[in-house]
């Protein structure tokens, strides 16, 4: 897949590192006005190929003009399209019905006939966008400084995360920012950021990492909030914490958005009314949570963490912020709609992680088959889509690789080519095909593993009968360094030879032999020039060798 590029372009199939830190000094004390709906903190690049920021009014009244988000914080563009899915399916209608009307959305075939004819209008009616955001939703609830209810925060922080004499104890803007260091033993990983000198972050990049945080918070200890006699300071996980979303993405931003509203599923049509964060009453923290419903809340409404930003005086930089639970309800029961889901061990399903060092190719299968298989579930957003758009459609990815706790290692963004009129119910036979390619890949991938680390243990252990019929005897806490460098090797080489197999013209092709031929390939570069082997790793590579061209059989292959 094609890592969508930021500040550097990279390869296909490449995670992509990226952190946002280019921040200005400032200090200030004074709330002062930022409102979303003007500002310009959305950064877009328009089909033109001009780059710009927009406001959220402007985003929808010019999403027909968008081509893509360039957002450059992948874990905050995961939960910005929800909120923009959210707010997308009040605004998208045909005369008097909205693609969150419970009523059409009773009948499937009536939703997905609607959605049918917004996309054929081709833009956002900019009324129905004026009128949401002027009058649907209540004044101040876009302001990111509102005194009384700023834009997915709680106010009320700022006398319930208190030290014990009553002064006002903040987490740190640096604990705002993902990416920067906290604490005392904080590593300086992309900038030298303190706690001591805390650098402030402009307000555009401090919404960004607010929506991150929301969404990919951590779990553990926080920053205590005193609201009965006991002073809690201890979480849970945010809902999308070191998950991978998939996105349909269109030709322009307009059709991203009406294909990111979730096709309503029966579970999820509540008789309670469906509320955004901004659109009403602050959840009381020590209360069980309002059931889910569709879309909004189960979009938008699933938060384990409460934020409260300190603006400068001038209103356009955050120079600290609270940080803490927001409640400790058990979380919600919902599919998300965004997210592949793996049986686990004991028969469950639950979300693929991210994973950094996989690339993003590998997860193709899974987008395209449907979920009639037993151990994978597709994201239930890119099903259903209409037909005629298949051929131009990409699928987005945006993941975060992190522990369940506090670590986080890297953020990534990942566009495939238009894939999507692969799906198994509109091709069935090349999504097969995508699927052996994919299996063949992997298969070869776990024995260059294997067999890297025969022949490690072979040249340098002198007990290692190296006989090719031999049993090896393997520690795992003694792999050698042949089979990370191998992998390393393989996988990119994997990946050319995956999308050349990913041909309609090649759909009936046995795609393991190139695979094999790039696992020996990746081998020899790991372990090294023959010419300068000693007898030992002369034999441990033809064993290596043989095992990967063993897949080769009739009976293995």
């Amino acid at each position: 897949m094609n890592a969508k590029p930021t500040q550097a372009a990279t390869p296909w199939g490449l995670a992509v590192l990226i952190c946002a830190n280019t921040f200005v000094e400032g200090a200030g004390l004074l709330s002062g006005e930022f409102d979303l709906r003007h500002e310009p903190w959305i950064p877009v690049r328009l089909l033109t190929g001009r780059s710009v920021r927009l406001g959220l009014r402007q985003v929808f009244k010019q999403a027909h003009e968008i081509e893509d988000l360039e957002l450059p914080v992948p874990p905050a563009a995961a939960g910005l399209m929800r909120i923009l899915a959210a707010i997308t399916a009040r605004v998208a209608a045909d005369g008097d019905d909205r693609l969150d009307d419970l009523d059409v959305a009773e009948n499937t075939n009536d939703w997905l006939d609607l959605r049918r004819r917004v996309l054929r209008a081709g833009q956002f009616d900019p009324d129905a966008v004026d009128r949401y955001f002027d009058k649907d939703v209540p004044p101040g609830r876009f302001d990111l400084f509102d005194l009384k209810r700023p834009f997915l925060q709680d106010p009320q922080l700022r006398s319930e995360c208190v030290d014990t004499e009553g002064k006002p104890n903040p987490s740190g803007v640096n604990k705002l920012v993902m990416g920067r260091p906290t604490g005392i033993n904080g590593a300086v990983l992309f900038g030298h950021f303190t706690d001591t000198a805390p650098v402030p972050v402009p307000a555009a990049e401090a919404t960004w990492h607010l929506i991150a945080q929301l969404y990919f918070g951590p779990s553990g200890q926080c920053t205590p909030r005193r609201i009965t006699e006991d002073r809690t300071g201890s979480g849970d996980a945010a809902p999308l914490r070191k998950t991978v979303s998939y996105f349909p993405w269109g030709r322009d931003l307009f059709t991203s958005l009406i294909l990111a509203v979730p096709r309503p599923q029966g579970e999820e049509l509540g008789e309670n009314a469906d509320v955004c964060p901004w659109e009403g009453e602050l959840l009381p923290p020590l209360r069980p949570l309002p059931e889910m419903t569709w879309p909004g809340r189960m979009l938008t409404g699933r938060f384990r963490h409460a934020v409260l930003l300190v603006p400068s005086s001038d209103g356009q930089q955050v120079t600290d912020a609270y940080i803490t639970w927001s409640t400790h309800a058990p979380a919600p029961v919902v599919r998300d709609p965004y997210q592949i889901l793996d049986r686990r061990k004991d028969g469950n399903f639950q979300p693929r992680e991210a994973d950094g060092a996989r690339a993003l190719w590998r997860d193709l299968d899974s987008l395209l088959l449907k979920d009639d298989r037993q151990d994978t579930q597709r994201p239930p957003a890119l099903g259903s889509l209409p037909r005629t758009l298949l051929p131009t459609l990409r699928v987005r990815a945006y993941g975060f690789d992190q522990d369940g706790q506090q670590k986080d290692s890297v953020w990534f963004a990942s566009t495939t080519p238009r894939v999507l009129t692969w799906l198994e119910e509109n091709d069935e036979e090349m999504a097969h095909h995508i699927k052996r390619c994919h299996a063949s890949a992997e298969a070869v991938g776990d024995r260059l593993d294997f067999a890297a680390r025969v022949a490690w243990k072979i040249a340098t252990d002198s007990n290692i009968d190296p006989s090719p019929k031999a049993k090896i005897k393997l520690d795992a806490r003694k792999p050698g360094p042949w089979a990370s460098a191998a992998l390393t090797r393989f996988w990119p080489k994997a990946e050319t030879d995956f999308w050349q197999l990913a041909k309609p013209e090649r759909r009936t092709d046995h795609p393991l032999e190139p695979f094999v031929h790039a696992a020996l390939s990746a081998l020899d570069e790991a372990i090294g020039p023959s010419s300068r082997a000693d007898i030992r790793v002369a034999r441990a590579r033809h064993r290596a060798r043989s095992m990967l061209h063993a897949l080769l059989s009739p009976k293995t292959g």
